[in-house]
């Protein structure tokens, strides 16, 4: 390329990279940015003049502005937009795009559960019996049986007496945190935590304080000096973090909780099928009673090859959300088909564990050859 084609917006190959690493690491937060890359806010018009242009129009969104520039800075470099591919079947082991097969490293279908004739055989039942959708909010007329089915079966899995499912497995963290906690309270998370977690402790108004990964020590320090400043307090971690592929030590976090007073909520939504022999997650992989922690939180859309959320635990806890988290009571019911996927995807964790040990097999190989 000549000296034109080297240059990006006028740039030079050094100043091109710069950028380029800036939307990379910090996606060119708004305080790096020169003085002159985006003007200073101004002051609104209280005297009841017209509203400015740009407060009216979506793509001057200081948001959209930055996503925009990435976008044109991607396409200059000849860069393939790598989001919203089309799959055209099943993603398993490998995915077709474009005609064309790949290895597959991106997908939540854990042991190959979806597209497994037994979970597909079962969706298909539940839509001939009670169509695609339960039609209605579950307390309503949206109840169905396959939901109950599957509630049980999941709280069997925990070691607890009951549990909810939600349509949405980010929505299962947002309106959980959010109806459980208030201003009085505190909400303490690993730093790792999912977004969905985040945006239920800020939905909560609770005081929110994260703590280092996997970082018991700093917790404990945190407890010593903040618990008796509020009245409830819970400990959010999450079973396997899925961007780091490690897990918290649950038994020292089951003590501190104990010794300091607090609920433990444990997100397992990528260590079902995963951790433990059968793939019952991290209280499997620890030996631990599953009353021993209080909230246990999972998803649907990974190993069990469906779409929602759920939450386990006491029945008073379950009581609770059921009739009063809006997250449950004024949304749908979960479609049956999608509750029958789900359960016939956990009998076949039950029935088959062989799988889980396969799946570890294969990541430590992984983890070896990568090494090498």
């Amino acid at each position: 390329m000549g000296e034109t084609g080297n240059r990006l917006f006028g740039l030079a190959p050094e100043a091109k990279q710069k950028l380029v690493k800036r939307m990379i690491d910090g996606r060119g937060s708004r305080r790096s940015q020169p003085p002159e890359a985006e003007p200073a806010a101004a002051e609104p018009d209280r005297r009841g003049g017209p509203v400015q242009e740009a407060y009216l129009r979506f793509d001057q969104l200081p948001g959209y502005r930055e996503f925009d520039l990435q976008r044109a800075a991607t396409r200059h470099l000849g860069v393939e937009n790598p989001f919203f591919r089309l799959h055209q079947r099943v993603a398993l082991d490998t995915a077709l795009i474009g005609d064309r097969e790949y290895i597959n490293f991106a997908s939540y279908n854990y042991l190959g559960f979806c597209g497994h004739e037994a979970v597909s055989s079962a969706a298909r039942e539940a839509i001939d019996r009670y169509g695609t959708s339960a039609s209605a909010s579950r307390p309503v007329s949206g109840e169905r049986p396959p939901q109950g089915r599957l509630e049980r079966a999941l709280a069997q899995m925990h070691g607890v007496e009951d549990c909810a499912v939600f349509v949405s497995g980010w929505a299962t963290n947002v309106t959980t945190l959010g109806h459980l906690f208030g201003g009085r309270d505190l909400i303490l998370h690993d730093a790792l935590i999912h977004n969905s977690a985040l945006q239920g402790a800020i939905l909560s108004g609770a005081h929110r304080r994260p703590f280092p990964h996997n970082d018991c020590e700093a917790l404990d320090r945190i407890l010593s000096t903040e618990r008796r400043n509020y009245e409830r307090v819970v400990i959010v971690v999450e079973g396997i973090y899925s961007m780091d592929g490690d897990f918290p030590e649950l038994d020292r976090l089951i003590e501190l909780k104990r010794r300091h007073g607090t609920f433990l909520m444990v997100d397992e939504a990528h260590s079902i099928g995963i951790l433990g022999q059968r793939g019952f997650g991290i209280g499997e992989h620890f030996g631990i009673e599953g009353t021993d922690v209080d909230i246990w939180m999972g998803t649907l859309s990974k190993t069990l090859a469906s779409c929602g959320g759920y939450i386990a635990g006491q029945q008073a806890l379950i009581d609770y959300l059921k009739f009063s988290a809006p997250g449950f009571l004024y949304s749908v019911g979960m479609a049956p088909p999608a509750a029958a996927a789900a359960h016939a995807a956990l009998e076949l964790l039950r029935a088959e564990p062989e799988r889980v040990a396969r799946l570890r097999e294969r990541g430590k190989l992984f983890l070896e050859l990568a090494g090498e």
